[in-house]
């Protein structure tokens, strides 16, 4: 069973160097990505900060949109497109920032909103292509 996803959610790309330095527990929920378990992201944030590290919370909102009712395996299948743009993006984390549901001439429609997050060392946001190198390490070690 999928884990319950809902707003404030955080999601984290499984990359060995980081759940080792962080201790962080997660539920897989697709592919590489698990959802973090006990935290917030200002919890989590603390966290990262205190080892050292730092997290990085982008401005650039990502949406998906489905037709239908509100229902826990089309947020998790919107989730699923949305990760897809985050790791072409080459970003480890993501926060979910939204889930509204509207009707426009009696059609019902739901939005799926999230930012993108990066977790690393560096106090300065790596490039797209360093981001992209550390992805490869990360699927190398994974095997």
């Amino acid at each position: 069973m999928s884990p319950t996803v809902q707003v404030g959610t955080i999601l984290i790309e499984e990359q060995p160097l980081i759940a080792q330095v962080l201790g962080l527990e997660s539920e897989p929920f697709s592919g590489n990505w698990g959802v973090v378990k006990a935290f917030d992201s200002s919890a989590l944030e603390r966290k990262i900060h205190a080892a050292g590290w730092n997290f990085f919370f982008i401005a650039a909102e990502v949406k998906v949109m489905f037709f239908g009712a509100l229902e826990a395996k089309k947020i998790q299948n919107a989730l699923k497109r949305i990760l897809v743009k985050v790791r072409h993006q080459n970003f480890n984390s993501l926060e979910v920032t939204g889930i509204v549901a509207k009707r426009f001439l009696g059609v019902h429609y739901v939005t799926v909103s999230a930012h993108p997050c990066h977790i690393q060392r560096s106090c300065y946001l790596d490039s797209a292509q360093k981001r992209r190198a550390s992805q490869r390490d990360a699927d190398w070690a994974r095997g």
